[in-house]
């Protein structure tokens, strides 16, 4: 990504304020894509609910309208490796 000259922030810390206080929770997600795209990389038989439930809050903490999960323990990555998940905050944006 680097190279390509994507914004992107590894491990990246997720900040949490609870009625106005700084809570470290020590929340990090793999990766943050310009600001956008929650990134999580697993290596496991199967995604669990877990696994999706934590993508999804920390898409929620960030307010990113994506998250994108892989998994490259598969034998097909594009068929079964990979999918795409929309915040629902964002899911239903009136024009």
């Amino acid at each position: 990504m680097e190279i390509r000259g994507i914004n992107f922030v590894s491990e990246y810390k997720i900040p949490y304020f609870y009625k106005g206080f700084d809570v470290d929770i020590d929340f990090r997600c793999d990766f943050l894509i310009e600001d956008i795209l929650v990134l999580e990389i697993k290596s496991c038989d199967e995604v669990h609910p877990i696994h999706i439930a934590k993508l999804m809050n920390y898409m929620n903490l960030l307010e990113s309208p994506k998250g994108l999960m892989i998994n490259f323990n598969v034998i097909n990555l594009f068929l079964d490796g990979q999918k795409t998940y929309v915040n629902d905050h964002f899911r239903n944006i009136p024009d």
